[in-house]
């Protein structure tokens, strides 16, 4: 009988980890405490029995209580010490799982009124990264996400700032909230800037909505990848312009059982997208609110969708591949990859 290999040990990247959702439960209950802040009891109750808080945002009732929750748990980031400690901690996190490549995104305006400013937030952020590249030697970079609820004029200054900071280890421009509110074409213009300054193109799409959403990141925000973009699955003629146009989805599937967008696991359409040619980048999104990191999203796809190791490991070439990583640290890793399946 065949080995079951270590996913843990399975070279990859992760391409969908947002921000405060990456926090360590423990790290968030320690930080509420210095900071004298009251955490929602639904929340403290559930990591205080090393639960996930029950959550469905399939309706905007259920989208404001998790975004309610997200919240909260950011207004415990109050000082350049709290975000490195973020940043080190996903790092650590995320080597553990076999991560060799971390884009993380970040929305700095969330963090600009107790950092200082929109400027000073982003610099300590930065300034985060590139310390824990120097001390855990993981590879990461940044990607700058707009948010769907705000004017898409800010969207415009946080393009033109992501891209003033492109040599300093921003990657990527995205659109993340609910996108049931604002249309993507509302955003054209911030893309096109991040996207002629050299940035990657990464809006969330086809999650809480159809396909519709997906083909509007296509259509009106040229995306090189979509956050999510499961939906597409609805659709054999958007797939096939995803497979063609090689357009990864950062599937994130516990993410996307745990919000109500497929009841099980194995409803995930993880499948409909591999044998149609979509590239995926498997990505744990939340971990803090949805209990699991990027291994896990790993064993889903193993567990309750039959993917063998062969597939598994190709799975994690397409995280690679989609990254912003340079050449020669892809190749790198793709090796890393080969060695792991003929071990």
């Amino acid at each position: 009988m065949e080995r079951v290999r270590d996913l843990s040990e399975l070279p990859k990247a992760h391409l969908h980890l947002h921000f405060t959702g990456s926090m360590r439960p423990s790290t968030l209950l320690e930080l509420a405490d210095k900071h004298g802040v009251r955490l929602p009891d639904v929340l403290t109750g559930a990591l205080g029995r090393g639960e996930s808080p029950k959550l469905r945002a399939t309706d905007e009732r259920g989208w404001f209580r998790f975004q309610r929750l997200y919240d909260a748990a950011r207004s415990c980031l109050r000082d350049a010490d709290d975000i490195r400690r973020l940043v080190r901690e996903a790092a650590e996190e995320d080597l553990r799982d076999g991560s060799k490549w971390l884009e993380i995104q970040v929305d700095p305006t969330s963090y600009a009124p107790r950092l200082g400013g929109l400027i000073p937030a982003l610099e300590i952020i930065l300034d985060a990264v590139d310390t824990t590249v120097r001390d855990t030697g993981i590879g990461m970079r940044v990607l700058v996400a707009a948010n769907r609820m705000r004017h898409p004029l800010d969207a415009r200054t946080l393009a033109r700032l992501a891209v003033r900071y492109a040599d300093r280890g921003i990657v990527g421009f995205g659109l993340s909230n609910d996108e049931r509110r604002g249309m993507a074409r509302d955003f054209d213009r911030a893309f096109a800037i991040a996207r002629e300054g050299g940035l990657l193109s990464a809006p969330h799409g086809g999650e809480l909505t159809g396909p519709a959403s997906v083909r509007d990141c296509l259509d009106d925000l040229e995306a090189h990848r979509i956050g999510h973009g499961v939906r597409a699955a609805e659709d054999p003629r958007l797939l096939k312009r995803l497979a063609d146009r090689g357009v990864t989805c950062e599937v994130c599937p516990a993410s996307n059982v745990a919000l109500g967008v497929y009841e099980k696991p194995e409803d995930v359409p993880l499948r409909t997208l591999f044998e149609a040619g979509v590239p995926m980048a498997l990505g744990a999104d939340d971990p803090l609110l949805f209990g699991s990191r990027l291994a896990a999203q790993y064993e889903i796809a193993r567990h309750h969708h039959g993917f063998t190791d062969p597939e598994l490991a190709e799975l994690a070439r397409q995280s690679i591949r989609a990254s912003a990583a340079s050449a020669d640290t892809k190749a790198g890793l793709l090796s890393d990859v080969d060695a792991w399946l003929t071990a």
